[in-house]
């Protein structure tokens, strides 16, 4: 991306603005990663997309074998906006797809479970790149999921309750290993080539006229 470019967009944000861009890439993130199979409640995969970006997880992946993804915007709050959401929906075996394309980006995957007999969310190494698989509100993820995760994880309970809500596992697992992330001196930022590159993407997406500023910019400021 050219920087010039850049640098001429951002200067059409207000000062305040530009500062809280600047704040939220500084704590963005793709060291963490979370992945919802088939979930087909909307209000409940809005609001955890909605902890990724309160979280500062840039990234989220959604995989539709049987039930699409559909906006909840009351419950969204406009958090997608600013995150990357990518969809599976085109493969036979959209699981195996999504997995593999994780792994294939240096991603170690846990498949989380209610079940106690595996790892504690609070014990997960994060010197590599995690990505979490969280499943459908009644029945988890499919076996396939679990069967090609390289761990299982779960959240310590002590009540009678068997499980959380799809939204606050999720809430709760971010919570923890985005504070764990900040206090384990891992290298969790991003580049400076993605933040700049996010920084834009933000910029055009509030900036009025963005698309048109930007092509008559490039015109008068051809290569």
């Amino acid at each position: 991306m050219r920087t010039d470019l850049f640098e001429y967009m951002f200067e059409f944000l207000t000062e305040e603005r530009k500062e809280r861009f600047i704040s939220v890439v500084n704590n963005r993130t793709r060291h963490v990663t979370v992945v919802l199979e088939d979930l087909f409640q909307m209000h409940n995969a809005s609001a955890v997309l909605r902890s990724c970006d309160c979280f500062g997880i840039q990234d989220a992946h959604i995989i539709e074998n049987r039930n699409e993804y559909k906006l909840n915007k009351e419950i969204d709050m406009g958090s997608t906006k600013w995150l990357h959401v990518n969809k599976y929906s085109e493969k036979e075996n959209n699981t195996i797809d999504c997995i593999n394309h994780l792994k294939s980006q240096g991603y170690t995957i846990y498949a989380t479970t209610p079940q106690a007999n595996n790892t504690a969310i609070n014990k997960i190494p994060l010197k590599n790149k995690i990505a979490l698989l969280f499943g459908t509100e009644l029945t988890g993820l499919s076996e396939t999921a679990l069967k090609h995760a390289d761990g299982l994880a779960h959240i310590p309970m002590y009540g009678f309750t068997e499980s959380f809500n799809i939204s606050v596992s999720a809430a709760l697992v971010l919570s923890e290993l985005s504070a764990r992330l900040r206090t384990e001196n891992i290298s969790f930022e991003l580049t400076s080539e993605e933040k700049t590159a996010l920084l834009f993407e933000w910029t055009m997406k509030t900036v009025k006229s963005s698309h048109k500023i930007k092509n008559r910019y490039l015109i008068e400021n051809p290569i």
